[in-house]
């Protein structure tokens, strides 16, 4: 081997580990993001318990739940849309339980104009999901308090203006006969990582296919 050919070659060989290097990055991604969305799939089709003592997002997550108690006066209205429904909004509510806790309740979808529409309060049984919903940025409007339009579901921020915990469940299933539309928890979680792996990895064999091109030009040249 010639001086010429040995900066290629540690150029195609660094170049080479780098690409394996982060296609199995992406092959551990894998394993672990497939853990996390098998446990979450997992929580939300496990039978429903009761609401934890003290339950956090940390610990509780997407937990199954059912709660009895009392829905209070009080909703505040998140604009969204719904496929197939058009735009409307999420109607979220303060629920005390037979404890003494108040916990938000996210009802469910209403068209945009039923947002005003008189809704009973008082007894109500729910099946749903403890959930923490991570929806504001930067980009995020605040709320117009005065018209009662929320842009996303800022759980601390709307236990202050309901005097609840930080707490929310959304709804499955109600025995409130004029309830909104359910919109359980879904999860969009993307897992993309095997096709990021495939990737880096065609593309360690075509560094590897490009490197062994270019040492042979130069072999060629040399001789």
């Amino acid at each position: 081997m010639t001086r010429r050919m040995i900066a290629p070659l540690i150029f195609g060989i660094v170049g080479v580990a780098i690409l394996v290097a982060l296609g199995t990055w992406q092959v551990r991604r894998l394993t672990w993001k497939t853990a996390i969305l098998a446990e979450i799939d997992a929580r939300l089709a496990a039978a429903p318990v009761e609401v934890p003592p003290q339950p956090t997002r940390e610990a509780d997550q997407y937990l199954r739940v059912h709660a009895a108690g009392t829905l209070g006066p009080g909703e505040l209205h998140v604009y969204t849309s719904v496929e197939s429904r058009g735009v409307g909004y999420r109607v979220i509510a303060p629920m005390t339980l037979a404890d003494g806790r108040r916990l938000l309740l996210d009802r469910g979808f209403v068209p945009i104009g039923e947002k005003d529409a008189a809704r009973a309060t008082g007894p109500i049984a729910v099946t749903g999901s403890l959930a923490w919903p991570q929806e504001t940025d930067s980009f995020t409007s605040p709320p117009d308090r005065a018209k009662n339009i929320w842009f996303a579901r800022d759980v601390p921020l709307m236990a202050a203006a309901l005097d609840t915990l930080p707490v929310m469940i959304v709804v499955a299933e109600s025995d409130a006969p004029d309830a909104p539309m359910p919109l359980p928890v879904t999860v969009n979680i993307p897992n993309d990582h095997l096709q990021y792996a495939i990737t880096w990895f065609l593309l360690a064999v075509v560094w590897t296919l490009m490197t062994g091109y270019l040492l042979y030009r130069i072999k060629r040249r040399i001789d």
